[in-house]
């Protein structure tokens, strides 16, 4: 069994955009390999599903909510009368378009996150395999209770990704505003799901502090970039893969510099 390795004197060096550009490289070449092609499959069907039976069960409900709350709400009312004093336009006369638009805008999201938390905890164990043999056979799996921590990760992540969503929905009403909010939460929901995935079954839990602290702006940087492309629909596809390919090459390559460094510092 591998002894515990101590990172009390560790340098804060990222692996920086290099890193983050090299990642990207990497994953684009491993993502054309037919095992991460077939594990494409899994979030796809799971993404189709959540929203086919969303957009068949929930969708009806949730329009008529949305219109009775356009009709009752005083909030909407007076937002309304706003919009029309400033010159822009009425909600009530928008209703026929505004309500389906609405009801997409808040389910669509809901199965994409339930897609990537399937791909982080399901498909992401097959990504780590498949990398560690081919790109990282040098960097030992020490990681503990990966699954659980996996598990919860995953949950919190899309919990709060969900409430967050639903909160800010109200932005959407400023067409620009509603674009920001989108790539924020995506955003979020790549960095803070896939960072701890790519690196959960190989790093110790103080090498995953670690890690997490000192490449933290790699990590937002890779999340912001699978948000924007997260924006075109046929992206829906490879993105789940995809991210965490990314993830996974700059975590591991990550995780094998700092034991490269301690083994320097212990030399």
């Amino acid at each position: 069994m591998s002894r515990p390795i101590s990172y009390a004197n560790q340098s804060s060096d990222s692996v920086g955009v290099a890193g983050v550009m090299t990642a990207f490289g990497r994953a684009l070449r491993s993502q054309f390999h037919p095992r991460m092609l077939f594990a494409m499959l899994l979030p796809f069907f799971i993404i189709l599903g959540a929203a086919t039976l969303l957009l068949v069960f929930a969708m009806g409900p949730l329009a008529q909510y949305l219109d009775r709350l356009i009709s009752e709400s005083t909030v909407i009312t007076d937002v309304n009368e706003w919009l029309i004093s400033i010159g822009l336009f009425s909600l009530v006369a928008l209703k026929a378009w505004l309500i389906p638009l609405s009801t997409l805008v808040i389910l669509l999201p809901l199965s994409g996150i339930l897609g990537l938390a399937v791909a982080a905890v399901c498909v992401m164990p097959m990504v780590l395999t498949h990398l560690s043999r081919r790109d990282y056979p040098d960097v030992t799996m020490m990681g503990q209770n990966s699954f659980v921590v996996s598990l919860w990760n995953a949950i919190w992540v899309s919990v709060l990704f969900a409430a967050g969503w639903l909160l800010t929905l109200p932005f959407w009403l400023v067409p620009p505003l509603g674009f920001v909010v989108s790539i924020f939460w995506w955003t979020f929901a790549f960095s803070r799901m896939m960072r701890v995935d790519a690196i959960v079954e190989h790093a110790t839990a103080e090498e995953r502090r670690l890690l997490i602290r000192r490449n933290n702006m790699g990590f937002w940087v890779i999340g912001l970039v699978c948000a924007l492309l997260n924006l075109l629909p046929p992206a829906w596809i490879v993105l789940p893969v995809f991210s965490g390919l990314v993830f996974t090459h700059f975590g591991l390559e990550s995780l094998r510099r700092l034991r490269q460094e301690q083994t320097t510092i212990d030399a």
